[in-house]
């Protein structure tokens, strides 16, 4: 069996500022079309005063962040990474239209014999407020 493909602390981030296109062509793909994303009055009455992103927005950043965590390791090795889930997701604050996000993705632990790793993941706003969180596995398959 190969050595392990990454190490405990390698760590990448990502940013982005979440545009109203990112969220309109999101609630179009999944078809969550929730008043809270794409109707600005309805939002307005409301405590939050605006539309927020998707939740599950935030966690398609989280994987883009584990894409380029592991980008190194695609290459003729023996092993591909694929996501095997995430646990522990949480949002923690609303990220609204225009928040521009970062998502922190660091190796915490490998499990060399199940060929397992796991990373913690926290994404922070613009003003550094923690507004989400999870825990990702990628599960390393033999190649054929």
């Amino acid at each position: 069996m190969p050595e392990f493909h990454v190490e405990v602390g390698h760590a990448v981030t990502f940013s982005k500022t979440v545009s109203e296109s990112d969220v309109y062509l999101f609630a179009g793909v999944t078809g969550d079309l929730s008043p809270n994303h794409v109707n600005r009055a309805y939002m307005e009455r409301s405590s939050y005063g605006r539309r927020m992103a998707h939740g599950a927005l935030l966690v398609g950043f989280m994987s883009t962040a584990s894409s380029m965590a592991i980008e190194h390791c695609r290459d003729d090795r023996a092993e591909t990474p694929v996501s095997v889930g995430m646990d522990r997701v949480r949002f923690l604050k609303a990220v609204f239209l225009g928040d521009t996000v970062t998502v922190h993705y660091e190796i915490a632990s490998v499990d060399i014999d199940r060929r397992r790793s796991f990373a913690d993941i926290k994404v922070t706003n613009q003003d550094g407020a923690l507004v989400a969180v999870a825990n990702h596995i990628l599960q390393w398959v033999p190649n054929a």
